[in-house]
């Protein structure tokens, strides 16, 4: 915004306002809830050590155990979201903390139902499910939990692990403690001779700035940072990996890799297929790295040139209500009933769209599982906004028909699946602008971000999945990840991704030191396969029409009534199968080949 003045909240006009009191007309209902839950919970109790006594006492657990975690879910994303409007708010502040207090207590409370329900014999739950057709409905949950039995230990054992969990959290936290809060990166004077002091939240626009020495003493400065604590940071990821080599190992899983990935039942051939077929396509982006070289006109490209818009972009304004429009025409694709919600979506007030002092920054998808699907943008006339838009109601619109379809235990999304949503309104809206643009500059605009999308999500998260394969192979075998292993692995590797045009620096090899999802293990492959799932059914409903999108439609309605991988394949994308990257892939190459002709 800079010096544009900022407006309060009450400023802005109701109908670009979420409709967030819904949820409680009557704010006194909130604490009745919260009470209601605690008293629930105090029922709930009861069941323990009957848990599995019959399949009639099963299956009242379960329909309170949902009942209470509706309502508790109401509550918190209500307080939450009441709280994002404007976070100097102290009531909100309070509702926010209370509601986090009660959610600690009662999953305390409830913590007993996983190993009781697992200490049962196996053949027992199954034959409840057969007899009891209140149970039918929880088929699946049950199932996947007994797939795990395997890797849950005795009680004792468990218990152990639990009051550990405070200790191996600890990696993580010091990462966030020195990344966060420690370390300081110097400043940068910017475009306007002003010095500005680097941080994480402005290096990507210092990197993007067109004046290359800008670039250049933001990137030296952030690497110097990184190196000044190489071997403190290397210690603390190393022991990060020895904490997931040996939990896998004490809940006897093959490898950190399997026990990661078991959770969504995902086989790990997915994981090997994401990272073959990017190898196959890597000469078509170091194609892309040359041409642009070519187009800075640089006698060196170095790092800090990478994420410059090789294309200067027409500056333009979207007005929010146009931007709704593009969004509808857009999305056509997907049928009359979908473009008919998303308009009735907007009239409903599910978005928040303009800023206001206080409010939180970015934007998200939320709600509860009865409540609107609701949208907190900061909309400002941008053509980036317009993608948020199209991003997150792919995400609202995932969960509006997910709810209507699907009961509370299944009404939620696994990461895996829930890119997919957002990411194939992205690929229709860009294919829609594509389509349209007439103006040359802007085409070659359009195309670069494309393309930037595909290098920022498939390639660098599939090399960061590549990197993370790597470093916990090596202490499975035994291995200690030095500073010196570390930045020489991540080096070559950053090397063979990027190819022979980019020139080599000292400082790269630091990366993987700035990387907060590295303590979330085996994560941000997820990325780079939802993006391919959604480019590959984007891709079928451009072309196949109404049978891709029908597939498509079932899909959003799955919710997470299945496993991830099973889930994708009713819209037609076999995620276990290399042809899914590959699609992408292709699109890719078609992206470069455009890019080259007319940069020509």
């Amino acid at each position: 915004m800079g010096d544009k003045y900022l407006k309060q909240r009450k400023e802005i006009a109701e109908k670009y306002k979420w409709d967030i009191e819904a949820m409680y007309p009557d704010e006194s209902q909130w604490e009745k809830d919260l009470e209601d839950c605690l008293q629930q919970t105090a029922r709930f109790s009861a069941y323990q050590g009957h848990l599995t006594e019959s399949a009639k006492t099963l299956a009242e657990a379960l329909h309170l155990h949902d009942a209470i975690w509706m309502k508790l879910e109401h509550a918190f994303v209500y307080a939450h979201m009441r709280k994002d409007e404007d976070n100097r708010e102290a009531k909100y502040q309070a509702m926010d903390d209370k509601c986090n207090t009660v959610i600690a207590k009662i999953s305390a409370s409830m913590s007993f139902f996983t190993p009781e329900l697992l200490e049962a014999p196996e053949e027992r739950i199954l034959s409840y499910i057969e007899e009891e057709p209140a149970l039918k409905t929880y088929e699946f949950m049950l199932k996947d939990a007994l797939r795990e039995k395997a890797h849950i230990l005795t009680a004792a054992e468990e218990n152990i692990l639990a009051q550990l969990s405070e200790v191996t959290g600890a990696t993580g936290e010091v990462y966030t403690m020195l990344n966060d809060a420690d370390m300081t990166f110097g400043t940068v004077t910017d475009e306007d001779g002003d010095t500005v002091p680097l941080t994480h939240g402005n290096y990507i626009s210092f990197m993007q700035s067109h004046d290359r020495k800008i670039r250049e003493a933001a990137y030296t400065n952030m690497y110097e940072a990184y190196k000044a604590l190489i071997n403190t940071l290397s210690a603390n990821y190393n022991y990060n990996v020895k904490t997931s080599v040996v939990s896998a190992r004490i809940r006897k899983y093959d490898s950190a890799r399997q026990a990661a990935l078991s959770g969504g039942n995902i086989s790990e051939e997915v994981y090997d297929n994401l990272i073959s077929v990017v190898h196959e396509y890597l000469p078509v982006l170091h194609r892309y790295i040359a041409l642009r070289k070519k187009v800075l006109g640089v006698d060196e490209l170095k790092m800090y040139d990478v994420y410059v818009p090789m294309v200067q972009i027409p500056k333009k304004e979207i007005p929010y209500e146009e931007a709704v429009e593009i969004m509808k025409k857009a999305l056509a694709p997907l049928g009359e009933e979908y473009v008919n919600q998303l308009q009735k979506g907007v009239d409903e007030r599910w978005l928040d769209v303009f800023e206001n002092q206080g409010k939180t920054s970015g934007a998200y998808s939320f709600g509860s599982y009865d409540s609107k699907p609701y949208v907190l943008l900061n909309y400002s006339s941008s053509l980036q906004d317009v993608f948020t838009i199209v991003h997150e109601m792919g995400h609202s619109m995932h969960s509006w028909y997910t709810r209507a379809n699907q009961p509370f235990v299944y009404g939620d999304h696994s990461i895996f699946t829930a890119e997919v949503a957002s990411t194939v309104n992205e690929s229709l809206l860009m294919q829609y602008l594509l389509e349209k643009e007439t103006d040359p500059e802007m085409k070659k605009y359009l195309i670069n971000y494309y393309i930037e999308e595909f290098r920022t999500t498939l390639f660098r998260q599939t090399m960061f999945a590549e990197f993370e394969h790597m470093t916990h192979r090596e202490v499975e075998n035994g291995g200690v990840l030095t500073a010196q292993w570390l930045n020489s692995t991540y080096d070559a590797l950053n090397t063979r991704y990027f190819g022979p045009a980019l020139s080599p620096d000292s400082y790269i090899q630091y990366e993987w030191a700035r990387i907060p999802h590295f303590y979330r293990d085996f994560y941000v492959y997820q990325y780079a396969t939802g993006y391919s799932a959604a480019t590959a059914i984007s891709r079928k409903i451009l072309t196949e029409g109404s049978t891709a999108r029908d597939a498509y439609i079932a899909f959003l309605k799955s919710g997470s009534s299945d496993y991830p991988v099973e889930l994708l394949k009713i819209a037609g994308v076999d995620m276990a199968s290399p042809e899914p990257i590959r699609l992408a892939m292709e699109t890719f190459r078609e992206l470069v080949d455009q890019l080259e002709s007319l940069l020509q």
